[in-house]
């Protein structure tokens, strides 16, 4: 998994984490490439990045300058209709949790095996 290059906190998450149904994964690839694409165009949007498992769980994470950022994204579907797709066609379960990140860490096995790198991880 790709990680996006974020800036210095703070910034907001959007955290999906969703159970599959199994059903339709051609239309479940396709609308996950679709939102991708439309985060990436939306004002405020500073990536994404998504995982799942072989059993069906799994979680995306799209990261944002502010909350309104994903407020916009979210209006961009103003009927719901996505939204009930993905509700009745793709998930068993899903849930969405908004979060403010106040502080953010990084350590990279490359960075630390450099002899200049500090050996403590350092806030982002």
């Amino acid at each position: 998994m790709r990680h996006p290059a974020l800036p210095r906190p703070p910034y907001h998450v959007a955290i999906l984490r969703y159970r599959r149904n199994g059903e339709d994964a051609a239309g479940y690839r396709e609308a996950l490439r679709d939102m991708i694409e439309m985060a990436r165009l939306q004002p405020g949007c500073l990536g994404m990045e998504s995982v799942d498992g072989e059993d069906g769980e799994g979680v995306t994470l799209s990261y944002w300058t502010d909350e309104a950022s994903i407020r916009a994204w979210r209006a961009r579907d103003d009927r719901g209709v996505i939204r009930e797709k993905d509700r009745r066609g793709w998930y068993a379960h899903y849930a969405l949790q908004i979060a403010r990140v106040e502080r953010a860490y990084e350590w990279s096995r490359d960075k630390a095996d450099d002899v200049d790198a500090p050996e403590t991880a350092l806030p982002v």
